[in-house]
C-alpha cells in the first residue's frame, strides 16, 4: 500500500470514527460520511453508553460459526467467552484465557456446563496455544494492559497462532473522543500502527454506536500479496507518424 493511499484510508477512518453513527468498512465501501444532524450525533453520546449494551451487534459483527475455534485474550469474567461458546457449538472451542488463577477457577466453576468454554492461566507475552490452532482472536478492553512497548510483539506471536484465514478483534476506548488522553484506551491511530508493523491488515474498523469504544478487525498480510511489478517499454504508445 503506497504512503499517499495509506494516509487515506487513515485519514477516512477518523473522519468516520468521529461521525459516531456511520460506518467504515472494506466491505461497505458506499457508507456515507454525512452527519444528518449534529445536535442528534452529540445527543446520541452524551453520556456514552457502555459498550457491552451493543453486545448483540458486536457479536453479529463476529461472524461466529459452529466449529470455529476462540482464544478470549483477558476474557475475565467470561461475559464475552460464554455467548462466543454458544456460537460455536460442541464441535468448536472458546479459550478463555487469563493471566488470574482466581479467575480462571471462577470460569470452570461458573461454565462447568459448557465444555467447549475452555478456561486457561495463559502467559502474559502471548496467548500460549499451539500453532495454526484459532479462527479468531478477540481482545476486549485489555490491549491497553499489554506491558509498555510490547504490543507488536505480541500481536506478531498471535499471527502463529491463528490460522492463515484467522482474524484479529479488538475492542478499545477510543481516547481521541470525549474520554481524552487517558491510560484505559488506545488511540486508534497506534493501534494501526502497531497491528501493520505486526504484519495485520485492518480490514474493518467503526466506533461502536452511541459508545466511545471501537470495534477494529484485522486479517494476516500474507493474504493480500504484493501486485505484479510493471513492465517497462510494454505500456509505451507508439509514435504518431510524420506528416509529409
Amino acid at each position: 500500500m503506497s504512503n499517499s493511499i495509506h494516509r487515506s484510508v487513515i485519514l477516512s477512518l477518523w473522519l468516520l470514527l468521529l461521525c459516531g453513527s456511520v460506518r467504515w468498512s472494506w466491505a461497505e465501501p458506499d457508507a456515507s460520511t454525512r452527519i444528518s444532524n449534529a445536535d442528534e450525533t452529540r445527543k446520541a453520546h452524551s453520556p456514552p453508553k457502555g459498550f457491552k449494551t451493543q453486545k448483540d451487534l458486536i457479536l453479529k459483527e463476529l461472524d461466529l460459526r459452529p466449529g470455529d475455534v476462540v482464544v478470549d485474550i483477558g476474557a475475565g469474567d467470561g461475559g464475552w467467552s460464554e455467548p462466543m461458546a454458544k456460537l460455536v457449538g460442541a464441535s468448536g472451542a472458546v479459550h478463555a484465557a487469563e493471566v488470574s488463577q482466581t479467575k480462571v477457577d471462577q470460569m470452570k466453576t461458573k461454565f462447568a456446563s459448557l465444555p467447549q468454554l475452555r478456561p486457561y492461566l495463559c502467559p502474559t507475552d502471548g496467548p500460549g496455544l499451539p500453532p495454526n490452532s484459532c479462527d479468531l482472536a478477540f481482545i476486549s478492553e485489555t490491549y491497553h494492559h499489554f506491558d509498555k512497548g510490547t504490543q507488536v510483539a505480541y500481536l506478531k506471536g498471535l499471527r502463529s497462532v491463528l490460522k492463515p484465514n484467522g482474524r484479529l478483534v479488538i475492542i478499545e476506548r477510543y481516547t481521541e473522543t470525549g474520554l481524552g488522553n487517558g491510560e484505559h484506551g488506545t488511540p486508534l491511530s497506534r493501534l494501526i500502527r502497531e497491528s501493520e508493523e505486526s504484519g495485520w491488515v485492518p480490514v474493518r474498523a467503526e466506533l461502536i454506536p452511541t459508545t466511545y469504544h471501537y470495534i477494529a478487525i484485522f486479517a494476516q498480510k500474507d493474504l493480500f500479496p504484493p501486485e505484479p511489478a510493471k513492465q517497462e517499454g510494454k505500456a509505451k504508445k507508439k509514435s504518431a507518424p510524420k506528416k509529409s
